[in-house]
Formats: C-alpha cells, sequence, structure tokens
C-alpha cells in the first residue's frame, strides 16, 4: 500500500493503515468469500464504505488471488481499473463503488434484509470511517436495520479519531458513540482495530445477539505502523515520497507489513 499510493502520489495512505488489521482478518479468517466462487449467491457481502481508502481493499484481492499482483502497479494511473476510490467495475471481488461518504451501510443494509426476504444465508459487512458517522444517511440505515433486526449485518467503524482536516472531537463529536448505536437496537463491541486475537474473537462470536445488528467499535490508529504518520492529521492528504517514503519503508519492513 505505501509502495502504490507512493508511485501514485495519491493521499489517504494514513486512513488505509488504521483499518489494515481490520481488513487483514476479515479477509484471512471471517469472510465466506471465495476468488474462485465470488459469484456464489451464499457468499459473504463485504462493503468498503471508506472508499478513500481502498488501496487496502485492492491488495487484499491481489494478494488472495481476485486479480494478478501486478495489476497494483497500475493504481491510480491513467487508464488503471484500479481507481483512487473504491470501484467495483472490472476489479473482480469489490461488490460496490464507494467513496462518497454515508452510502455503503445503506448499502450493506439493503443486502442484508434483501437476504432476510429471500431467506438466504449470507452475511453483510460494512468497514466505514468514524468520520462518515457525520451523515445522516448512515443513521436513517442504522434505525431501518435495528428496526427490521438484521442480525445478519455487520459494521466495523475504523474508529481513529481523525477527519480529513481535524479531529472528530473538534469536527462533530461522537460520543457517546456506543450508546448512541445501542440506543437505535445495535449490539455494540469495541475493540482494539489492530489486535488480531481480539479481532478475530469478536468477530468470531457473531452475531452479537439474536434480532439485532451487530456493531464493532474499532479503536485504530491513523497512519499505524509508522511512527510519523501516527495521529496526524496531514497524512490524509499526503503521500510519502523520497525519504519520507524511505523512513515508511523502513518502519513497515521491521515489522514485515510492506506492500
Amino acid at each position: 500500500m505505501l509502495n502504490m499510493t507512493s508511485r501514485a502520489g495519491s493521499s489517504h495512505i494514513a486512513s488505509a493503515f488504521s483499518m489494515t488489521d481490520l481488513i487483514a482478518v476479515l479477509y484471512g479468517n471471517i469472510l465466506k468469500i471465495d476468488c474462485k466462487t465470488f459469484e456464489s449467491p451464499d457468499r459473504d457481502r463485504f462493503i468498503l464504505s471508506k472508499g478513500h481508502a481502498g488501496v487496502t481493499l485492492y491488495a487484499t484481492l491481489a494478494e488472495l488471488g481476485f486479480f494478478n499482483l501486478e495489476v497494483l502497479n497500475t493504481y491510480y494511473q491513467n487508464g488503471s481499473v484500479l481507481s483512487g476510490h473504491v470501484s467495483h467495475k472490472n476489479v473482480p471481488g469489490v461488490e460496490f463503488s464507494t467513496g462518497s461518504l454515508g452510502h455503503g451501510l445503506s448499502v450493506a443494509t439493503g443486502l442484508a434484509y434483501s437476504a432476510t426476504l429471500r431467506r438466504q444465508s449470507f452475511r453483510s459487512f460494512c468497514l466505514m470511517s468514524d468520520g462518515e458517522c457525520d451523515e445522516g444517511s448512515n443513521w436513517e440505515a442504522i434505525l431501518f436495520a435495528g428496526h427490521h433486526k438484521l442480525q445478519n449485518l455487520v459494521t466495523l467503524v475504523d474508529y481513529n479519531k481523525i477527519q480529513s482536516l481535524k479531529s472528530v472531537d473538534q469536527t462533530l463529536r461522537l460520543e457517546p458513540f456506543r450508546a448512541k448505536w445501542e440506543s437505535f437496537g445495535w449490539s455494540v463491541r469495541e475493540i482494539d482495530g489492530h489486535d488480531h486475537s481480539m479481532i478475530r474473537s469478536t468477530l468470531e462470536s457473531l452475531p452479537f445477539e439474536v434480532n439485532k445488528p451487530s456493531c464493532v467499535i474499532a479503536h485504530t490508529v491513523k497512519g499505524k505502523g509508522v511512527s510519523f504518520m501516527e495521529n496526524q492529521v496531514v497524512w490524509h492528504y499526503r503521500s510519502a515520497r523520497g525519504s519520507e517514503y524511505e523512513d515508511a519503508r523502513r518502519e513497515l519492513m521491521c515489522e514485515g507489513a510492506v506492500n
């Protein structure tokens, strides 16, 4: 991801790093999705609502064999199928194009409701940012899901507490965040969004309660893994070049996390 964004001169590397562990556990251990049977009607659905950080999803899908790893080298280049914000067009494994914040959860909720009506067994997952919880459309979906008792719906919030220009608290305070979800009829768990064991054990216990949609509030660090990016708002719109790229790569190599 560092290589992809640095080569392209694109933004959102810090947003990608904050959710990387969540994506890794979802695709590695939880989601019933396979590149060989992706058209199966029984597959789990995954919607990445924070589509601006789609570089993480693209890298994951390539590693899992949905498309050739070499395609990652074209990310954000003219004519590439890998756009800066997630697109499903000609990209195997992507369910829905996202990037306009506040839309992903509505789509995931619709998928879950459809599965309920049709008595299908798949689960619908949505990973969203904390900043997009400012959007009213999300709260309509949250209300709808609770009302219809969609226990096949799972939302993960990447709660890194930084938005595009300043902190979440300075922009539009979300707290008491958990209580708000619960008041809309959801069952909620709060976790360390970088602890793989905790992420996995939490998601393996889905649904958290019968007849309730599940929400995972994942406390994360924006720019996780690169010391000078962590919790720094400037890295929302910046890509690492030159010495910054080399320093970031060195730190990530020490953690075995470069791609």
